[in-house]
Parts: structure tokens; sequence; C-alpha cells
């Protein structure tokens, strides 16, 4: 194989109860990316659309983890990248990581499918660290992966792959603001208190449960975050007014998706989903803030290739 097209997915991370270490993939949102080989060793940004990103390989979440792939392996060829945004970097989508773990992936297929799953999301974990100062593996793990992942340990990085209902449903809401992942880690409590941490480790295995038997009640009882989310919201407006809403209107739960500004609801069905889609939408539309809003099944595959030849 000398180029490989691929889809890689934006993903929700926290999903609430599970700071950095719960995370999904979205359906239809994400980023298109082409890798090519070439003669000359080294690695190529050739263009990117859809955001202003830097082309530099050093500084770029997919230029650092093709470039760390390809001397891990000695590799005799170079490759070239281009890429199209489908969304805005600061979204609390995994901007940086959808770009590094669709490098991941195809710089993978181009070695000749050489590395697991779990070494991809290593891999991938360098470009969250350049680009966003931790290395992170909650959304890099959901785009690899697909569907709902636990990040069960990162020393050593343990990941698990979670069943997701059918009839699991994603609405999503970015506001047009940018919340860098650097500020929003530094608003966080740095001391929790026993009982909160209790409350909080009960609600991610219920969640867990809940995926796992299709139990949507479970599901919806443990979409709680008393931790991270009371020290964050306030940098996204009108968070506690679209979260009210979204659940009035008969959403699972709502949350901030990673670091924000994005809201995110989880919703059984259709037509839920659609009633809270009209509602968010219907929320935000008279404040004076711009916004995109998405709604979509679970991603079940993660990345995955568009073309290859």
């Amino acid at each position: 194989m000398n180029y490989i097209k691929i889809f890689a997915p934006a993903t929700v991370a926290n999903v609430s109860c599970g700071f950095d270490s719960l995370g999904l993939a979205v359906d239809g949102l994400g980023d298109e990316m082409s890798f090519t080989k070439t003669l000359k060793k080294g690695v190529v940004i050739k263009q990117i659309t859809g955001a202003n990103l830097s082309t530099e390989a050093t500084k770029n979440a997919a230029g650092v983890v093709a470039l760390a792939m390809l001397t891990k392996q000695n590799a005799d060829f170079g490759i070239e990248i281009t890429m199209h945004k489908g969304f805005l970097p600061g979204s609390g989508l995994g901007s940086s990581a959808a770009s590094a773990a669709g490098a991941a992936f195809a710089v993978n297929a181009l070695l000749g499918n050489v590395y697991t799953q779990l070494e991809l999301t290593q891999f991938a974990m360098l470009g969250e660290k350049a680009a966003c100062g931790t290395p992170i593996a909650d959304n890099v793990a959901a785009a690899i992966y697909g569907g709902f992942v636990l990040i069960r340990s990162y020393n050593p990085l343990d990941i698990v792959k979670i069943p997701v209902p059918s009839e699991l449903r994603l609405v999503a809401i970015h506001p047009q603001i940018e919340v860098k992942t650097k500020d929003a880690r530094e608003v966080l409590p740095k001391n929790v208190l026993l009982k909160d941490a209790v409350t909080q480790w009960a609600n991610v295995g219920g969640l867990i449960s809940g995926l796992y038997s299709n139990d949507y009640n479970l599901i919806s009882n443990s979409l709680t975050d008393i931790i991270v989310e009371p020290a964050r919201k306030h940098l996204i407006p009108h968070f506690d007014l679209v979260k009210e809403n979204a659940l009035k209107a008969g959403a699972l739960g709502a949350g901030i998706s990673g670091s924000g500004p994005t809201i995110f609801a989880l919703c059984k069905g259709d037509e839920i989903a659609d009633t809270v889609y009209k509602t968010i939408k219907q929320t935000y539309q008279d404040k004076n803030i711009g916004f995109n809003m998405y709604r979509s099944k679970i991603n079940a595959e993660g990345v995955n290739i568009i073309e290859s030849k």
C-alpha cells in the first residue's frame, strides 16, 4: 500500500462521570486525512483545510505521531499528509485526537499493520501531548477503537471497549467560543472529598453496567459528574440552562464534552434525540453566540478507510 485516505471521528471524552477515563466516538463528524508514501524520508504536511494549524510536522499532532512511528520502524520511506478538519480545534470534541488517531491508524497501514490498537493509542497519545500538553488517552482511544472505551489504567495502559446499546444517540451543541484544554485543567480542584470520590466511582460503575446491560435508566442515573463539571461549567455560557432543558426534553443525561465548550446529551432513540436537538437549538437561538449542532449514533468502528491503493 502506497496511499491511504481515512476518516477519523470526533469524540466525546469524560462522558460526565469518567474524567480522563471514558470516551465515545461520534458518527459522521470528523477529519478526512490522506497519507502518501514518498521516497524522501520524513513527514511533510502538504495541506490543511478547515482549521488554522501548523504544517510543521514536529508541531502538529498528526505529524508528531507519524514521525514517531516511522522512526520506531526505521522506515525506508517518508509520508506526505493532507488534512481536512471537519470541526474546529478547541471544541471539546477531540480535534487533536482525531488528527493523532487518524495518523496512527494510517501510518500503521502503510507500515503493513505492525501495531496493535493499544500500541496505536500509545503513539496517538504523543500527538495529544504535543497539542495540549498532556498525553491523555480517552479521546484517541475512542477514535481508534470506536464505540465506548474505558481507560482502565494509564500505567500500564489498559483499554477496555464497552458495548453500546443500539438505541443510544448523541446530541451536541458547540458554542463558537474556544476553551483551551490547558485552561480547563487549571480550574480543576486539587483535592476531592472522599464522599464525592465514592459517588463518582459509583456513577462510573453504574454507567458501564448500564451500557453492558442495555439499562437506559441506569445509564441515565449514572450520567452525573459532581467533581469536574461544577468546576468547569462557568467557562461555557448558559451551560446550566442547556442541560436543564435537555433533561426536560427527555435526554438520559447531559454534560461537558471533554474540556468544553461543547455540551453533549445522550438519548434513547431517534425520536427523543430529535426533540432534544430542537430544544437545545431553541435554547441557544437568542443568546447572540454562534453555534453548531450535531446529532448522531455512536460510531462503533472508529477510524476507517475511505480508499487505499
